[in-house]
């Protein structure tokens, strides 16, 4: 559900981060014998609300792109093929994956938050809803616009969610793994694995174009507005939102 643009989320062990770009959101960890403050009910609920809305939005942007016909995000390029092969919805087919890959994380060492096991179930079930009431775009015009509309959204759905700090959705764990048990560059490995997955998804069906590229150099910017907009304030004792330079981490949600 992570490049030319890049932004990422991943779990420190000194506290939760999130990357994009040149942004980086982060969890000051507490003082040696000082116990952290819990969030109160009023900021917990807006970074539920951000995650769950994020999440939604997320899987009807997606929706939008399949609906243009003009190109779809990496690992939906695959999903669209895999749902060709196997008579599955494209929503079904995204969540068994996304919950194959969480497999992956044991090896890996990987620990999952509230955010990666409902970025698995929320997306896919949001994506279908979407495809059941809009139809496909026909016209140029109105493929151009729901393309755009949809690349937009889903900008903003990542800059919710990620922001909301529940930890990183599965493909983006498994990239942040391997870096860490291969010692390669994140995005060496995020460039191997999405290659991969495009080849492997156009070859079974999966739809490559134009919306593809335009969504891999504008995805990353996007976030990264979306993410200073969205920002949850801070508790009492964590840190606030920063600007920095290139993050070391940097990879793409999806």
């Amino acid at each position: 559900m992570v490049d030319p643009a890049s932004h990422a989320t991943g779990c420190h062990a000194a506290g939760h981060y999130h990357h994009t770009g040149g942004l980086v959101l982060s969890s000051r960890p507490s003082r040696p014998g000082r116990p952290s403050r819990p969030d109160s009910s009023g900021r917990l609920a807006r970074r539920l609300t951000q995650l769950y809305g994020g999440l939604v939005l997320y899987g009807a942007s997606s929706a939008l792109l399949v609906r243009s016909g003009l190109g779809l995000e990496p690992w939906n390029v695959l999903h669209q093929g895999l749902a060709e092969r196997t008579g599955l919805s494209m929503g079904v087919v995204l969540t068994v994956v996304g919950a194959l890959v969480l497999l992956l994380w044991i090896p890996l060492r990987q620990r999952p938050g509230l955010g990666t096991v409902s970025n698995v179930l929320v997306i896919g079930a949001a994506m279908d809803a979407t495809l059941a009431v809009v139809p496909d775009a026909h016209g140029w015009p109105l493929r151009i616009a729901v393309l755009v509309a949809g690349i937009v959204l889903n900008g903003a759905a990542t800059g919710l969610y990620i922001a909301a700090r529940f930890g990183p959705g599965p493909r983006d764990g498994l990239m942040t793994g391997l870096n860490r048990r291969t010692g390669l560059s994140v995005r060496l490995v995020r460039t191997a694995v999405e290659i991969t997955v495009v080849v492997t998804g156009f070859a079974l069906g999966g739809t490559v174009g134009v919306g593809t590229l335009l969504y891999a150099v504008s995805i990353g910017p996007l976030a990264q507005v979306f993410l200073r907009v969205f920002a949850v304030p801070a508790a009492s004792d964590g840190s606030t939102v920063v600007a920095a330079g290139q993050p070391r981490r940097a990879i793409l949600r999806r």
